[in-house]
Parts: structure tokens; C-alpha cells; sequence
């Protein structure tokens, strides 16, 4: 059978971009479909533009310490559409990047939502074509809970896109994107109330290090509302919103912002009528070589939700590539994979936390070093960083970091290759100290 194209991708994401060049270069005819802006989640309202406005954001500490530092400024201040519309140029000018690569490698970029037609086939609006393999990245979406008045809240997409600042916002969620704009919003002037439905902030994560991150939020005016569930929300006379929660508890605010959670973006594409069985989340099942139960249908990235980042969705994009148009077959290794919390101040993870290694090894030896930065210490900020080292107790191995400090995504990303290769806490030991930094105190711990 004779097909329009070798390979169709549904989602011009990072995964997709990656995974629909990879293919035109073994020379493949390639066409990818974006119903919304080439880039995806991560270019256009995700960690790009999330994180110039935590950089952004993080000034107002930095012209606070200045002053110390000998620093006179006078008559500071704040412009929302400043930081908000030069963010959004610069989306744009990556959306033109990415929309460069894909012409350059050849790939056939179609705008519209598309959808599975039948066996090999694809609809974008009216056109339907064929295919010898069909690619879905359509990535996820935020989540939004089923309560009355839930649409007057906002999600992560919308609020890169604000008119103007409110003076108090509830943040609904515990997880990263929760503190990530608690955080940024903290710092840009606006009273945060991080309502929790639990009693644990960042599920997962080493817990001295979110223990940690709550008792700074806290300090810098972060309010927080534990075992909290929201159950109606009310938009009131005078504009502002009132979230009543289970027990009879309300609270009001100017803007509410979901962040409960991301649910992968699978409904309405036709996959239950071709049979493929979705996960109770609506993650399309794949195997490690992203293979669907169906020979010409693949999944990559958020839209499986196996783990949801931009750089694994770009791994698995290219291995499917690879192994579907060239002469390389490999999987993507899911274990042992780095990550961040770009919050204030960040957090940066890998490998088993000590709750996890205990479980695990039972014999772990935990190596901590706790402390004030330099510069902290002469702004006279009291904010301190805390760094971990989770080893195995029979064999020295490392078997995972975490930090929570400035720079710490920075400092952990290098520290990630010792875990990943397996080192030593010896070997760590034996490396020299570079002096004066915080980094050094990855070498210091006895």
C-alpha cells in the first residue's frame, strides 16, 4: 500500500518536533500536525516562560540585598505588562525557532487538530490522509476540578496572559507548578494562600527538603492551608472570589489558580475506536519502545505519562525515530532521572530519596550539610540551604542528591552524572574543593 507519508505526527511538542526531524533526517516524508502553536506546553505556557518569570520575579530579593552589597536604589519599582509581554515576545521567538527547524529538516507542518480516522489513517479538519506510522504527542493538560464555579478559576495556560497582578491569590495544589507560582507571585507583591488538600507539600519529593521549602515560604509571607478541599467557588458582587470547602470553611481572593494535577491530552483523538485501551487518566499505554498495542500507532512524552518532563518526552521522541527510520535501535532509561522545583528558593532532585532507600537498601547512610550562602549571610537574609546525600550503606554508592538553595538545578545537574554512573561517596570525598562556593559542600560532608 502506498502511503502519503512514512511518518504522521499528532502534536508538534518537544517530543514531536524532536521525534518528526529525527525521521526526515533517515529520510523519511514526514508531516506533523499542531492544532494550537508549534513549541508545545514546555515552549509556549510551560517551563520556558514559567521560569523568565521566576527569574524575573527573584529580583526583588536580589534589589533588597543590593543595599548591602553598597548598592543605592532609589525610586525601584514594578511593571507587570514589562516582564509580562517581553516573556511573551520571547515565546515567539522560539515558536519561530522551532517552526524554522521543522522547514529546515523538510517536515510538513499542518495547523489543525487532528485526529485517527481509521488504520493508518489521519483527519486534519477536512483532509484525511495516510500513513505507514502515526506519532501521537499531544502532551497533557492542566486539570481542573469538577466542582460548581470551577471555570472562574484559572490554570498554568492562562496566567502568563494576566491584564494586571491581583492584590491575593489562592493557589490550589501542593505539587511543583503550585510552588513554582506561589513563589513568583510572593515575590512579585501578591498575598499567596497555598490551599493543600492533604498535609504534605510535594508528594514524592525528599521531605526535609519540602519541610524545608514550606518553613521559608512561610517566613516570606507564603500562607498556607492544609487538609483543605475546595467543594464551590463564587465569583462575589465586588469581583472577588469566594471558595467555600468542606467543613464550612471559605476563603476569598482576587484570583484562584488550579494546580491540582496534569491529565494527558488522548480524548476525542479515536483511540478507543481503534481499541486502544486508555489508562484510567487517559495515558495511552506504551511499551518501553513506545510502541502502542496497534503496530503503526507510537506515544511519546506527556501523553503517556510515563514521566512527565520536556527532556524525556525529546529522548523518546528521537529513540522511536531512530529505531522506526534508521539503522539505531535504543530505549530511554526512565531510572534515575534528574528534576526541579523552580521555586524560591529551587529545589533539584535524583536518584532514591532516604525514604525510598530505606525501603529498598535497608543499610543507608545519609550525609547532610546545612547551612547559610555567602551571600545570604552578608544581606542578612536567614534563609538557609540544605543539601543531602542518600548512600548505600554496604557498597558507598550514591544513590541520590537533593538540595534545596539558589542554583541548586544548576549544581545538581553535575552531580546527576555521579549518581547515574554509580560513584562513590569516596569518590566524592577525594574530589578537591572549589572554594569559596556552595557547590563545595557536596565534597565537604564527613
Amino acid at each position: 500500500m502506498a502511503f502519503d507519508y512514512e511518518y504522521f505526527v499528532i502534536g508538534a511538542g518537544s517530543g514531536g518536533v524532536r521525534s518528526s526531524r529525527i525521521a526526515s533526517a533517515h529520510g523519511a516524508k514526514v508531516a506533523i500536525a499542531e492544532e494550537y502553536r508549534v513549541g508545545g506546553t514546555c515552549v509556549v505556557r510551560g517551563c520556558v516562560p514559567k521560569k523568565l518569570l521566576v527569574i524575573g520575579a527573584h529580583f526583588a530579593e536580589d534589589l533588597e540585598d543590593a543595599e548591602r552589597y553598597g548598592w543605592k536604589i532609589e525610586g525601584k519599582s514594578f511593571n507587570w505588562p514589562t516582564l509580562r509581554d517581553n516573556v511573551l515576545a520571547d515565546v515567539d521567538r522560539l515558536t519561530a525557532a522551532y517552526q524554522s527547524t521543522l522547514d529546515s529538516h523538510k517536515v510538513e507542518t499542518i495547523l489543525g487538530r487532528a485526529t485517527l480516522a481509521g488504520p493508518n489513517r489521519v483527519r486534519v479538519d477536512d483532509r484525511e490522509v495516510t500513513a505507514r506510522h502515526i506519532l501521537v504527542a499531544t502532551g497533557a493538560r492542566p486539570q481542573v476540578p469538577d466542582i460548581p464555579g470551577a471555570e472562574l478559576g484559572i490554570t498554568s495556560n492562562e496566567i502568563f496572559h494576566l491584564e494586571s497582578l491581583p492584590k491575593r491569590a489562592i493557589i490550589c495544589g501542593a505539587g511543583y507548578i503550585a510552588n513554582e507560582f506561589a513563589g513568583i507571585l510572593n515575590e512579585l507583591g501578591v498575598e499567596v494562600t497555598l490551599v493543600v488538600r492533604s498535609d504534605t507539600l510535594l508528594r514524592g519529593w525528599d521531605r526535609s527538603l519540602a519541610d524545608r521549602l514550606m518553613a521559608i515560604s512561610t517566613e516570606k509571607g507564603i500562607q498556607f492551608r492544609f487538609n483543605t478541599q475546595p467543594e464551590k467557588l463564587e465569583k462575589q458582587a465586588d469581583g472577588s472570589l469566594l471558595m467555600h470547602c468542606k467543613g464550612g470553611k471559605a476563603l476569598e481572593t482576587d484570583l484562584l489558580l488550579w494546580a491540582v494535577g496534569r491529565v494527558p491530552n488522548s480524548a476525542g483523538l479515536g483511540l478507543e475506536e481503534l481499541g486502544v485501551e486508555l489508562a484510567d487518566n487517559g495515558a495511552i499505554p506504551v511499551d518501553a519502545a513506545s510502541h502502542t498495542a496497534l503496530p503503526w500507532l507510537h506515544a511519546v512524552g506527556d501523553v503517556t505519562d510515563r514521566l512527565q518532563l520536556t527532556p524525556i518526552a525529546i529522548r523518546e521522541g528521537h529513540a522511536l525515530a531512530d529505531k522506526l527510520f534508521g539503522s539505531k535501535e535504543w530505549t530511554v532509561d526512565h531510572d534515575c532521572v534528574p528534576s526541579a522545583v523552580f521555586s524560591h528558593p529551587p529545589l533539584a532532585s535524583v536518584g532514591l530519596t532516604e525514604a525510598q532507600a530505606r525501603n529498598q537498601h535497608g543499610n543507608v547512610k545519609i550525609f547532610t550539610s546545612d547551612f547559610r550562602p555567602m551571600k545570604s549571610v552578608l544581606a542578612g537574609r536567614n534563609e538557609r540551604c540544605l543539601y543531602k546525600l542518600v548512600v548505600d550503606g554496604a557498597t558507598d554508592r550514591l544513590l541520590g542528591a537533593h538540595m534545596i538553595g539558589p542554583d541548586s538545578p544548576e549544581i545538581l545537574q553535575a552531580l546527576a552524572i555521579a549518581v547515574k554512573a554509580g560513584l562513590t561517596k569516596a569518590q566524592v570525598d577525594q574530589t578537591v574543593a572549589l572554594h569559596p562556593s556552595m557547590a563545595e559542600e557536596l565534597v565537604l560532608m564527613r
